[in-house]
């Protein structure tokens, strides 16, 4: 199992235990550190297929297609499900959840959707040179800026 998928499943197992474990204080952080790492690693991919595109770091083609496939294994872990009540950026400094998250639910899980719309079929996509790369990053890119647009504080 890749590293990613591992990571994800084990955070999906242990999620419902630390709930039902811990107050609401602490599923609370649980909640958010669990979202600041699924984040971490969707960044971590996205920049390296990034620093391909840009050429600052190396086209290589198996990478690619390993950072784009990591990124597929996130975006069919179900995310929204960590954010849980009492964990938006009015709740906590932790957090960069605007609470329209909460006020519109169904839009959020239907952009986060979107993000794995977006991702099925990159790990192909990318390969065969670094051109290949842009249409990729645009697509996935845009998911992204679109849920954060409304859904993250601003920085």
């Amino acid at each position: 199992m890749p590293p990613v998928k591992a990571i994800a499943v084990a955070v999906a197992l242990s999620l419902p235990t630390l709930a039902v474990a811990q107050s609401a204080e602490e599923a609370a952080e649980s909640a958010i550190e669990a979202r600041h790492g699924f984040m971490t690693m969707l960044g971590i991919n996205m920049g390296q297929l990034a620093g391909m595109a840009k050429g600052e770091i190396a086209y290589d083609e198996a990478l690619a297609s390993r950072a784009a496939a990591n990124i597929v294994a996130l975006t069919q872990y179900d995310a929204p499900t960590l954010f849980i009540e009492g964990t938006s950026s009015a709740d906590t400094d932790a957090s960069e959840a605007l609470p329209a998250i909460w006020e519109n639910p169904d839009d959020f899980r239907a952009k986060f959707a979107a993000m794995s719309e977006a991702a099925a079929g990159s790990p192909d996509a990318v390969k065969g040179g670094q051109g290949n790369l842009g249409p990729v990053l645009q697509k996935l890119g845009g998911t992204c800026k679109a849920c954060h647009d409304d859904y993250r504080k601003a920085d």
